[in-house]
């Protein structure tokens, strides 16, 4: 005999997940960088010193070199990638230039507290080419802000440093309350570096810029503790659906 459901059981209700709002953004921005005609590189989360720290022109000295900035592996020599910097060196040491590609992915440094996580994602992308310059790099900065978020907010570039490039900025928006807020940095590739990865830096320059996707989502979203993104708590992330 064939068994009968009982008409009186209730319903089976399946709900549906979605893509967590971290990923979401972030492949919608390398979409939108591969829309202008970036190509996407991948790199390993251990790198080693070398391809994190000093093909970057990040000195012995630095304080990120410490143990109290970066995850170290073992005996200083292997390390969680604290950017995905390393993936540029290693796109630029595959081939002559010209180079124009972007990476995404996870990064880890010693933080954790409302602004900050000890595990967070970037998207970083480099643009290698004779007679690259400042205003190009402005240029593409303010189509990426202004496709996030809309064409009327506020920017503006303020000076910075940074070891892999010189000059480097610093970029914020302007909030709805009227704050200026960081968005990502930037700058023109420091000429040691194009030297480091065997370019000759008195014919091509480059532009190279780095998003934090966590910040920018706290921005979007209008979200105040950046943790609540990993908190597992399904009523946050529904909103995102």
């Amino acid at each position: 005999m064939p068994a009968f459901k009982d008409i009186n059981t209730p319903k089976l209700v399946k709900n549906f997940g979605s893509h967590h709002p971290i990923n979401h953004l972030k492949d919608s921005i390398m979409q939108l960088l591969v829309d202008m005609g970036f190509e996407v590189k991948d790199g390993p989360e251990i790198e080693t010193e070398k391809f994190n720290f000093d093909m970057l022109n990040i000195k012995k000295s630095h304080p990120a070199r410490q143990m109290h900035d970066t995850f170290y592996v073992n005996q200083k020599s292997n390390l969680l990638r604290t950017h995905t910097s390393p993936v540029q060196i290693r796109g630029m040491l595959e081939k002559r230039p010209p180079h124009a590609f972007i990476s995404g992915g996870k990064v880890y440094r010693k933080d954790d507290d409302a602004t900050h996580l000890p595990m967070f994602h970037q998207v970083e992308g480099i643009f290698v080419d004779e007679g690259v310059n400042f205003t190009h790099l402005k240029d593409l900065i303010y189509k990426i802000i202004h496709s996030l978020f809309h064409e009327k907010i506020e920017i503006r570039f303020r000076p910075s440093y940074f070891p892999f490039t010189e000059p480097s900025a610093e970029v914020d928006i302007l909030s709805e309350d009227g704050k200026w807020l960081e968005i990502l940095g930037c700058g023109i590739v420091n000429p040691v570096v194009l030297d480091n990865c065997g370019i000759d830096s008195t014919k091509y320059s480059g532009l190279a810029f780095g998003l934090g996707i966590e910040r920018i989502a706290m921005l979007k979203y209008k979200v105040n503790d950046i943790r609540d993104f990993y908190k597992s708590n399904l009523d946050f992330l529904d909103q995102f659906k």
